[in-house]
């Protein structure tokens, strides 16, 4: 059971408040730093073994994931991902709180999703004050190269976020959003049936 000042501390992360590094630091164990590490050294022939341990990183993970290495997390047990999921190298977790995947999602490579931010006055940066929001990215959701997802966004069911775009609000379902920030640019109608890119 956490003691009293913990489950203050995770009630205020929970609400989106700012917190410091000291007060978050018995969090560590639940960091797969370890498995994380032998995940990206693993051979390519041994899917087995890669399997497992994602199961032993990630709070949840579906089946026919591939995630190709290196990927990086600061938890790994916060994220959360549904059945054929394909990310790409290099693709960062910034998992301080929930990161939830649908099923059916394509990430791009080195593409960075970020739970937690940080206060803009300097002085509410002491011992690396923070704050951090879920992300949620809804089932069949792309997200291109580059891409940065920041804290709280919502990406929708079917959307495409173009390479290179900074994701600071939620993005609506069945739409393509590019740009930094990023910004809907049209909807995802039944002409996208018969093109080949986004840009067509």
């Amino acid at each position: 059971m956490p003691h009293a000042h913990e489950e203050e501390v995770l009630a205020r992360i929970a609400k989106g408040l700012v917190y410091t590094e000291s007060e978050a630091a018995f969090q560590g164990p639940r960091r797969r730093t370890e498995q994380i590490f032998e995940y990206n050294h693993t051979p390519p022939g041994e899917t087995e073994k890669r399997r497992s341990l994602l199961v032993a990183i990630f709070g949840s993970v579906g089946e026919r994931t591939v995630l190709l290495p290196p990927f990086h997390a600061g938890f790994g047990s916060n994220v959360h991902i549904g059945d054929d999921f394909f990310g790409n190298v290099n693709l960062a977790f910034v998992d301080d709180v929930d990161i939830r995947i649908g099923s059916g999602v394509m990430i791009a490579p080195s593409v960075t999703l970020t739970t937690t931010g940080h206060p803009v006055h300097p002085s509410r940066r002491a011992d690396f004050g923070r704050f951090s929001e879920p992300i949620v990215i809804e089932d069949k959701a792309w997200i291109g190269s580059n891409a940065v997802v920041l804290p709280g966004v919502r990406i929708g069911y079917g959307s495409v976020i173009g390479a290179g775009s900074v994701v600071s609000r939620s993005i609506p379902p069945m739409t393509v959003a590019v740009g930094a920030p990023c910004r809907v640019v049209r909807p995802i109608t039944d002409e996208d049936l018969t093109t080949r890119t986004a840009g067509q």
